[in-house]
């Protein structure tokens, strides 16, 4: 007979979860295993939310294990480290990403790219070793092995660091991989939402020339006069795809939803790349001649390996990279997930867990 979530483990903890399609989240009682020896626990602080915790808690992927405690971009402050823990020491602020186990061996793993494991074990909703189910950063603790634990660096607001953890990555590992990060590049951003705000930013720094392209002419002057992009464009505008076309080296598309290809690879020079790193439900329709016609490339990417986070951070620090948050309390996520469906948020939502997740009695 399988054992109340609260029960499974020695350590009390308390969060946030869904029990069903529905996706609304109340508050869940359960439990945090003993740190390990090589183990670090931290109190949670800050919790973004991303769009995958928006498809997880209504199944949307079909592969949700209920009660779901989602999150997946965690910052907190260690209390707590195993006898073998190296890196970590009590007191210092980390956080957490996408992954929290993969199995060491494979050629993935060995090669820093832990995120490409046939065995990765999610920060949430995923069965770890023991056998229990993985819960996120919508609750007040986390226990997770040193190795997928992340520096959060002196100089970087720890609210702000959160959403670079699953975001952040997302967008800066396709500009290094695909040669995109450059100086004098002309890349293209598709959509401005919590990865497309984040893509501009990192490109910008690393010396890119920067055109946000948008469904929406009500992104214009956040991309142009806010986050500081060269040139702004309504995909839907013929006459103004017809002006770019072959101009971008290189497009980082972050759209989830259904959306055309077609226009994209027009807008690419010979050898240009187009980088997915949005998951829409259904297949893109893919047409070939624009790709043979450049000798253009279409690729794909998701988040990054443990190596290449720290990177990410660290260099975001460096260059004062912060994504655009509005900070939300624990008892705001239900309606935080509505409006995130509509894409009414500027850029993403980070949940203030430290001072506003309270224990029921």
């Amino acid at each position: 007979m399988s054992r109340l979530p609260e029960e499974e483990h020695p350590n009390k903890a308390f969060g946030w979860a869904a029990r069903g399609t529905s996706g609304v989240l109340s508050p869940f009682k359960f439990s945090r295993r003993a740190a390990g020896e090589k183990d670090v626990a931290f109190k949670v602080l800050y919790c973004g939310i991303c769009h995958t915790d928006l498809h997880n808690a209504k199944n949307e992927w079909g592969k949700t294990l209920y009660p779901l405690v989602p999150g997946h971009e965690i910052v907190g402050e260690v209390t707590e480290v195993g006898s073998k823990v190296e890196k970590f020491k009590v007191g210092d602020k980390v956080g957490v990403g996408c992954m929290v186990g993969s199995c060491h061996s494979c050629d993935s793993c060995t090669n820093n790219l832990e995120n490409y494991c046939s065995k990765l074990i999610a920060t949430y909703g995923g069965k770890y070793y023991d056998g229990t189910v993985t819960y996120g950063g919508f609750s007040d603790s986390m226990v997770v092995d040193e190795h997928f634990i992340i520096r959060i660096p002196h100089n970087l607001p720890l609210d702000a660091a959160a959403p670079l953890l699953c975001a952040g990555i997302t967008v800066y590992s396709p500009l290094r991989f695909y040669g995109l990060d450059k100086p004098d590049l002309h890349i293209g951003v598709v959509g401005l939402g919590g990865l497309g705000h984040l893509a501009v930013k990192f490109a910008k720094a690393m010396g890119a020339k920067i055109t946000v392209i948008s469904t929406s002419i009500n992104k214009k002057k956040a991309a142009l006069e806010n986050l500081g992009a060269d040139s702004f464009f309504v995909s839907r505008d013929q006459d103004q795809l017809q002006a770019a076309s072959g101009t971008l080296d290189g497009i980082i598309d972050t759209v989830s939803a259904q959306h055309p290809l077609l226009p994209l690879l027009g807008l690419l020079k010979t050898h240009g790349k187009l980088v997915l790193v949005g998951a829409p439900e259904k297949p893109l329709e893919l047409p070939a001649f624009p790709l043979l016609q450049g000798r253009k490339i279409i690729g794909g990417s998701l988040i990054g390996g443990i190596r290449e986070t720290q990177e990410m951070i660290d260099y975001a620090a460096k260059q004062s990279i912060k994504p655009e948050i509005e900070i939300i309390p624990i008892d705001y996520v239900n309606t935080a997930m509505e409006r995130l469906l509509k894409a009414d948020v500027k850029y993403r939502f980070v949940i203030d867990i430290g001072n506003m997740l309270k224990p029921t009695s």
